[in-house]
């Protein structure tokens, strides 16, 4: 149970707050490249941290993020000519660049130097893997984009999905590292005997936290699922084989109450060892159609118009009560379609944002509490000691991989799994199975 004050701590990532200027010390994924096609193209609204962005794709075809409202008289640049390398306010024709830069100010004198005087504030992009990353945080020389292998995969712009939850970033992450769920919330109308709970155990890394969920496997092995946290908002799930397994979900806060996940799932499909799935292959290989088995609706251009599932609070994400009445198949305990779903539908139950003074959790409940504690150290060193979050400098902590191994009961489950665990690493011995074995 946390108090109120960290509570708050932890949640809140708006302009200013210590968990905010924690994100903004990190490259994050901002949006799609596919929302932008093609050079000046129209410009898209994107909120980020709390903050109103404009994105553009100029002449070049360079990425930019400026602010929502023009530095002259705050007119919205949403309304912006997007032309000849730059988007022109249409209300008194200033142009800024991708990097904030003024390179045109027609209504003034040609004689003027004040164009070189006003600047945009523009935040850096990078494309990479279909996806547009940002970095929002102080430094004049950003830090380099975390080695995050998902995301770095040759097919990773066709198998990248984004959805939009109407809650905070931290209870959709959370349910992440919570990995006993699936045994209730996508697994309960199993009637095979199977095990429904595990001991766990969690230990801080250098970017974050890893953890396992460990029971028997026959008379002399031990099925560990093992997972990973990685700052500020990464996390990787044990299902899939680990070695082989790739995959890895970013929560993204839009602001407080309303989260972007970018799910990154290239890893290798059903057919020989190595032989990347197609996209559909992927996405429907463990979260359904579209990534999470709850396609989103077509986009609005309000600020909360991207990526907004069919399936939502508003139409208590299609439950059907007869389906769960009769407790079968992938759907039956909850009566609800879909993985993605099933877990959309619990953390925005909770609601914007949970209460957990109200909570009481249990011990399998572990990596739910090292993550909290590690968020809070984290945000307090930067806040109180100017101390840089782990992780920012050192890209190659994020080039690790989770899933599922059966060891020996003698093993260690962290000392003999680090080759299994690094990414960019071929395992062409271990067999192509993505999903974990009956236990």
């Amino acid at each position: 149970m946390l108090s109120r004050e960290d509570n708050e701590l932890i949640t809140r990532t708006g302009p200013g707050t210590p968990m905010g200027n924690v994100f903004r010390e990190y490259w994050l994924p901002a949006m799609l490249s596919k929302e932008l096609p093609s050079p000046d193209c129209d410009p898209v609204r994107v909120m980020l941290l709390g903050e109103k962005l404009i994105a553009f794709r100029d002449s070049n075809g360079k990425v930019g993020l400026l602010q929502n409202h023009c530095p002259h008289r705050g007119a919205s640049l949403f309304f912006g000519r997007n032309e000849e390398s730059g988007l022109r306010c249409v209300y008194h024709g200033w142009k800024f660049s991708v990097d904030g830069t003024c390179v045109d100010m027609p209504n003034e004198p040609a004689e003027s130097d004040f164009k070189s005087k006003v600047k945009a504030v523009a935040y850096p992009c990078v494309e990479r893997g279909g996806v547009v990353w940002t970095y929002m945080g102080p430094r004049s020389v950003p830090p380099p984009l975390p080695d995050f292998e998902p995301n770095m995969m040759p097919n990773s712009a066709d198998t990248v999905w984004v959805t939009q939850h109407e809650c905070n970033w931290l209870q959709v992450l959370e349910g992440d590292i919570d990995t006993i769920h699936i045994n209730f919330l996508h697994g309960g109308s199993r009637k095979d005997g199977r095990q429904r709970t595990a001991e766990f155990l969690a230990v801080d890394t250098d970017a974050g936290a890893i953890y396992t969920a460990y029971k028997p496997f026959g008379e002399d092995e031990v099925n560990y699922r093992i997972g990973y946290f990685l700052l500020p908002c990464f996390s990787m799930a044990p299902p899939g084989r680990l070695g082989i397994r790739i995959a890895g979900i970013a929560r993204v806060p839009i602001d407080d109450e309303h989260t972007l996940s970018f799910g990154m799932s290239p890893h290798a499909g059903q057919g020989e060892v190595g032989q990347v799935a197609s996209a559909e292959a992927r996405r429907t290989n463990s979260f359904g159609s579209n990534g999470t088995g709850n396609p989103v609706q077509p986009p609005t251009t309000d600020w909360y118009g991207r990526f907004r599932a069919v399936a939502n609070m508003r139409n208590d994400f299609l439950i059907d009560r007869e389906v769960q009445r009769r407790n079968e198949g992938g759907a039956g305990y909850t009566g609800i379609q879909g993985i993605g779903v099933q877990d959309m539908a619990v953390t925005t139950s909770m609601g914007s944002i949970y209460d957990r003074t109200q909570e009481r959790l249990g011990t399998t409940d572990t990596m739910v509490i090292k993550v909290r504690r590690r968020l809070i150290s984290v945000a307090r060193a930067l806040a109180e000691q100017g101390i840089t979050p782990p992780g920012v400098d050192n890209p190659d902590m994020y080039a690790v991989r989770s899933g599922w191994v059966n060891l020996p009961k003698e093993s260690h489950w962290l000392n003999d799994t680090v080759d299994l665990r690094k990414a960019f690493v071929d395992h062409p011995e271990l067999a192509d199975a993505l999903q974990a074995p009956s236990v």
